[in-house]
């Protein structure tokens, strides 16, 4: 028989030595995050980023001489990591209040500013001192501060822009608030930022539908001068396209709409096999798929990875996890596989130039599975990183597709609702004689933390509460500034509708009927399936 294990007394004491420095070290930590904790509701924004130079610069604070102890033994425990996880948790304190505070400025002033203080680049005769700089320029150069800097990154297309992944910070967020390694505040916080640009991008994107559909708001009045007024920004980059698209989408709810066939998909599957389910899933998903060489190849493949999926769970009732799981795996089938790198799915319907066909798919899955919308994102997220170093010239078949998804979900979000008002008395499936117009659902918050978002990347979760439940009854007010959460931190100037508009909006409300003048009419969405995908720039890096 083997001996037992024995240890020795120098391993009993290094082991004891461990702990004990383990120990207080996370002693030190939990001093620091009180105390940002403490002044980030009491102080101004100005002085709690001063206490933060101080600190992690210059090993000194004028508020508490315990804080300055706890960081030197950090410091003299030659732990990097450890000081690494005790400013990054330290940043999100500030980031995550401040975030729900509105107050942008300051975190763009902690990101830009304090983080790179040149003093990191300075050495002194103090070895804890340079020990602390060198940690701090080496934050400055790390992943981590790149994930910071996503905090302050616009969503929109401007001149400033440097690369265009910066259009889809808000996927690139949920790789931050679903990771459960990463502290609850850089999850929140993450979670915040995420959803304001979100909503930021609902509320760009319905003023310019409402002021530049249609040829009699084509070109704005000015009655002041000659010069133009202003107009706003297309929130896309999909040019005067994203509103023949809206009007595809839009035109394609009526009675056999997307929303109807999930419910009905929802209801006619509840007491099926798992192996049932699953070949149920495949035919609904395919359903309405216009292009016959599509439909085709998401038989076999999707067949494919389906069949052995879970097989041990074949006779098994249908739960609530198990469909999670299965859609999770269903989203990796048609975006990344194998390492986060592009699937076969993905590639062969963009490269055939069927971006809207891809996206109706996943939106379907999102339907009948809300919960696995925070995996679609991070998903597209690898998606991003994986193409991030290609120019925007060379993928901008991947590009067209993210536009169109975001169009597409905000289209069928609970909160804004679009409808077609026919303005002329054309052929019916004439789209240029009908405008789009945008309504906000009244909705009731509802408090949620951040788990709920994020654990089920860890288990199949059986049950999900939405971030909001829409209330009965629809607000016809012109979609304003006041209307909607904005998401950049600041104020926005309003931007009402024109009374001509608004007369108009009040005829929808008198005359529901019109909001869907299509009824179930089969719109072919497969028209705008037109971006085309050079073959030989998808290949695999």
């Amino acid at each position: 028989m083997p001996r037992p294990l024995e240890y020795t007394t120098l391993q009993i004491n290094t082991a004891v030595q461990i702990e004990e420095r383990r120990k207080t070290i996370s002693k030190a930590q939990e001093k620091i995050f009180r105390f940002w904790l403490d002044i980030v509701h009491k102080d101004d924004p100005e002085d709690v980023l001063l206490e933060f130079n101080k600190l992690f610069f210059h090993h000194v604070t004028t508020r508490n001489p315990e804080i300055i102890q706890a960081l030197y033994e950090i410091i003299i425990a030659e732990n990097e990591e450890e000081f690494f996880n005790t400013l990054k948790r330290s940043c999100y304190i500030l980031v995550n209040n401040w975030a729900g505070e509105r107050k942008q400025q300051a975190i763009q002033k902690l990101v830009q500013e304090v983080l790179v203080d040149p003093a990191g680049e300075t050495y002194t005769s103090s070895m804890t001192l340079n020990r602390l700089r060198e940690w701090m320029l080496n934050f400055s150069k790390s992943q981590d501060y790149e994930e910071l800097k996503l905090f302050i990154a616009r969503y929109e297309t401007t001149n400033e822009e440097t690369h265009w992944s910066e259009r889809y910070t808000s996927y690139l967020l949920v790789q931050q608030y679903t990771n459960l390694k990463n502290s609850p505040e850089h999850r929140e916080a993450a979670k915040i930022r995420a959803q304001q640009i979100k909503e930021r991008f609902k509320f760009d994107l319905a003023m310019y539908t409402a002021r530049c559909n249609g040829r009699a708001y084509s070109k704005p009045l000015n009655l002041a001068s000659s010069e133009e007024t202003d107009t706003p920004k297309n929130p896309s980059s999909l040019g005067d396209e994203v509103l023949q698209l809206i009007k595809l989408i839009v035109a394609k709810r009526g009675q056999f709409s997307y929303s109807s066939l999930a419910n009905i998909f929802i209801q006619q599957t509840q007491d099926l096999r798992y192996e049932d389910f699953k070949q149920s899933l495949q035919k609904y998903l395919i359903y309405s798929v216009d292009t016959k060489e599509c439909v085709e190849a998401l038989k076999i493949k999707l067949s494919k990875k389906l069949k052995p999926l879970y097989q041990d769970y074949n006779d098994q009732p249908l739960t609530d996890a198990l469909i999670l799981r299965t859609c999770k795996r269903v989203v990796e089938f048609l975006t990344t596989e194998r390492q986060n790198s592009p699937s076969s799915l993905f590639v062969l319907l963009l490269s055939q130039g069927h971006p809207l066909t891809l996206v109706i798919i996943l939106l379907k899955l999102t339907m009948i599975c809300k919960a696995v919308r925070p995996h679609l994102e991070a998903s597209l997220a690898a998606l991003i990183q994986y193409y991030m170093d290609y120019p925007e010239s060379e993928c901008q078949w991947v590009i067209n597709f993210l536009e169109i998804l975001k169009i597409t979900f905000v289209i069928y979000d609970d909160n804004v609702r679009y409808n077609l008002l026919k303005t002329e008395d054309n052929k019916p499936l004439d789209l240029d004689s009908y405008r789009i117009f945008s309504q906000q659902t009244s909705r009731v918050k509802e408090e949620k933390s951040t788990d709920d978002y994020s654990e089920d990347i860890a288990i199949a979760e059986d049950s999900y509460v939405p971030d909001s439940q829409p209330t009965s009854g629809l607000l016809y007010t012109g979609i304003t500034a006041e209307d909607t959460t904005v998401g950049e931190l600041g104020t926005t100037d309003s931007q009402e509708l024109t009374p001509e508009e608004l007369e108009m909006m009040d005829r929808i409300e008198a005359e529901s009927e019109i909001a869907n003048p299509f009824g179930d009419i089969d719109f072919q969405l497969s028209n705008f399936d037109n971006f085309k995908a050079q073959p030989n720039k998808i290949k695999a890096k």
